[in-house]
């Protein structure tokens, strides 16, 4: 067990330097971009975000999701090879032809998503569908081998030139909220380019004797079912910033995008475990050890976001007035707290996502999805028009639930995990609890109202080591993993 915890972390250790580097960077320049941008224009890149990785869903088919699952059938170079080459291919063609289909009609289609005449933004995201959703399976090439290192060097230098350009287009050219989506993707095409290059061995060499992949009928049969419920949980990000921008304005989509951004504390550490976890999930061949590491990883998958979630909860009026000094960017806060929920739940949703394909029955994800689908837009027309953007986070956060509660019936007896409920319950009660506290009984502005809540946050560690949330046994296995790491720094 205590292998494949330390596998999981150096995995996300990779994974999350150029989440961190971009996170920090986006914090230290959101200041000065607020200063350029208007929250109409923050509306629509956030907007058009949403949308390209909607159709990337849809244009991938699944083939990403198979190729994950069938990497590790067996060690064979030869058939992996094949593998990579039939997926890249694959993916090549339906983006190209997705974009060629998308890019003529830009004109209506970008005031269909954005309310807003915005045509050549609009082919920009064109443009992101294709590179996003090609460079995702090139990622995903080395995260299957765990090439750790070339992963991280690859995002941090995506992560550098991105905002690089970003400043030049933004302002050196004054080029707007367009700037910020024209180096986004134009950089991302160029990483592109380069990591088909560094993996071209793979890619473009034609073997002596050709090895037969998994057939695209054997693919699509595992990742065809996985599309629409993919699709339908990341329709729920879509569908809180389309009914905000056409219902609340382009302004008010703006801050709920600046919230987003924000809650980046989170979404960096889901985006890291949603990269890290599936390729370690499936290798684990022993069915008992594989039930006990996903009920273990989730328990402290949701100490490591919900001790953030609340962080962000007490402090969150704070932190929109030192990264946003334009007033008209303040009342973001409001939604800070939900959408870092509906964040951090979102990871949940992995792990079971993970149980669903080591039991090979992914057919089951859509209709769990479909049912948090309806629940978001039943809470988005109740809750938008009386708490705007804080009820399009509500309504996340409402819709996961719903979503988890379905899927974990409908999977629980086809690979049973012993979830530890009563610790997650913990969790939930002492942290929920002391955020919510501090948030209605503290100073909301000051440096005692930030002070006071800081102290809050941190007494949450104290709080579950004194409620015996901490295992003796796990506590010991932590240092032994500590001090090899700290062997492995000093060694290098």
């Amino acid at each position: 067990m205590a292998s494949y915890l330390k596998r999981l972390l150096g995995a996300l250790g990779a994974y999350q330097i150029a989440s961190v580097l971009q996170k920090l960077l986006a914090v230290f320049l959101l200041p000065v971009y607020t200063g350029r941008i208007a929250p109409g224009g923050y509306g629509i890149v956030e907007t058009l975000a949403t949308f390209v990785i909607f159709v990337s869903i849809v244009t991938r088919f699944g083939i990403i999701e198979s190729f994950l699952r069938y990497y590790f059938i067996d060690e064979d170079p030869a058939r992996r090879d094949a593998l990579v080459r039939r997926s890249v291919l694959f993916l090549m063609v339906t983006t190209t032809a997705a974009a060629v289909v998308l890019v003529i009609p830009a004109a209506p289609l970008s005031h269909l998503v954005t309310s807003a005449h915005v045509p050549g933004a609009f082919r920009w995201s064109v443009l992101g569908i294709w590179s996003f959703t090609n460079l995702e399976l090139a990622q995903a090439v080395l995260r299957v081998d765990e090439r750790l290192r070339a992963y991280a060097i690859v995002n941090s230098i995506n992560v550098v030139v991105t905002v690089a350009g970003s400043l030049v287009l933004v302002l050196g050219l004054n080029k707007g909220y367009e700037g910020l989506l024209i180096a986004n993707y134009g950089t991302s095409t160029l990483v592109l380019l380069g990591l088909w290059w560094y993996l071209r061995e793979r890619l473009f060499r034609i073997p002596p004797i050709p090895t037969a992949a998994e057939s695209f009928r054997t693919l699509f049969r595992f990742g065809l079912p996985t599309v629409p419920a993919e699709a339908s949980v990341y329709a729920l990000s879509v569908l809180d910033r389309q009914f905000i921008v056409h219902s609340q304005g382009t302004s008010a989509a703006g801050r709920y995008a600046i919230a987003i951004k924000v809650a980046g504390a989170i979404a960096f550490i889901v985006t890291a475990f949603q990269y890290a976890w599936p390729p370690l999930a499936y290798s684990v061949t022993d069915d008992a050890q594989a039930a006990r590491l996903y009920s273990l990883v989730t328990t402290y998958y949701a100490l490591i976001t919900g001790w953030v979630v609340a962080g962000l909860a007490l402090e969150d009026r704070f932190i929109i007035r030192v990264l946003t000094p334009h007033p008209d960017y303040f009342g973001s806060y409001r939604a800070i707290p939900w959408v870092s929920l509906g964040w951090a739940m979102y990871g949940l949703w992995v792990v079971l996502l993970v149980v669903a394909g080591r039991a090979k029955i992914t057919s089951r994800n859509f209709p769990a999805a479909l049912v948090g689908l309806v629940v978001n837009v039943v809470l988005l027309i109740v809750l938008v028009p009386r708490y705007g953007i804080a009820g399009g986070g509500i309504a996340l956060c409402g819709a996961y639930v719903a979503m988890l509660g379905v899927m974990h019936l409908l999977i629980r007896r086809a690979f049973p995990v012993s979830f530890e409920w009563r610790r997650l319950a913990q969790l939930a009660v002492v942290m929920g609890g002391l955020a919510v506290g501090g948030d209605l009984l503290l100073p909301t502005s000051g440096f005692d109202g930030f002070a006071t809540r800081a102290l809050v946050f941190v007494a949450i560690g104290p709080v579950l080591w004194v409620t015996g949330f901490v295992h003796r046994a796990e506590l010991d296995q932590g240092l032994v993993m500590l001090r090899g790491l700290r062997a492995r720094i000093g060694s290098a």
